[in-house]
């Protein structure tokens, strides 16, 4: 079954032009999470708003630079339900206008974080593939659902080749527990990723998203949702 590393949209400005929306890049998706802090600090949705179309604002350098430069060359070009569509496959922040939970509050339950996420420490691991000259090329190069996958598949075939030489010298590393404790580690910190923060645990429902959900086939966004009791 094929499979897709991130979801993608295609949304319209108001005079017909067609953007692609896939998630950003982690170069912008640094200054985006700067600006996405403020709305910590609003006070009704109008004010949350408003930090959500400086979010789009930043989103427009990687998808349509044209509009990038001001506030208003955006509020020009798109409305509120084309805003939220670019906010949940740019950042995985998922506003429903039909929701009488404030815009505020929805925003900061669904948007990333990466305050539990040694970023330096997963960016310097894919660095030694060689393929960037930097790390400036490295985040412009990927997001972080990119950055995950290929993160894995890296751990993957490094173990593989470990295993191989291994079993020349007799050594069977399948049967070594530690092996099982970092795979254990990376899946759990996969779910932090993917359910941005909510799970800390690979068996945790909530971590069946993103990649983590193509892989199984199926997951939240892909035919299975979930209700949040804890509000």
């Amino acid at each position: 079954m094929a499979t897709t590393i991130y979801k993608s949209k295609v949304v319209y400005l108001f005079d017909g032009t067609e953007l692609e929306i896939i998630p950003l890049k982690i170069k912008y998706l640094r200054e985006f999470m700067l600006v996405f802090d403020d709305i910590k600090n609003t006070k009704n949705d109008d004010e949350a708003v408003q930090v959500l179309v400086r979010c789009v604002r930043v989103c427009m350098k990687q998808y349509y630079p044209k509009i990038s430069n001001s506030i208003e060359e955006v509020e020009d070009n798109v409305d509120m339900p084309t805003i939220y569509d670019i906010l949940d496959v740019a950042a995985g922040i998922r506003i429903n206008k039909k929701s009488e939970e404030p815009v505020k509050d929805q925003a900061i339950d669904s948007g990333q974080t990466w305050e539990n996420l040694d970023l330096a420490k997963l960016e310097s691991e894919v660095f030694l593939l060689g393929i960037w000259k930097d790390y400036q090329e490295l985040e412009s190069s990927l997001s972080m659902p990119e950055l995950m996958a290929t993160l894995e598949v890296s751990r993957e075939l490094d173990y593989t080749e470990k295993k191989f030489l291994a079993a020349i010298q007799g050594v069977d590393l399948d049967g070594e527990t530690n092996k099982d404790k970092g795979q254990k580690e990376w899946e759990d910190m996969k779910a932090r990723v993917f359910s941005k923060g909510k799970t800390i645990d690979s068996n945790d429902i909530l971590a069946l998203q993103g990649p983590n959900a193509q892989k199984a086939g199926f997951g939240i966004g892909m035919g299975l949702d979930y209700e949040d009791l804890t509000k």
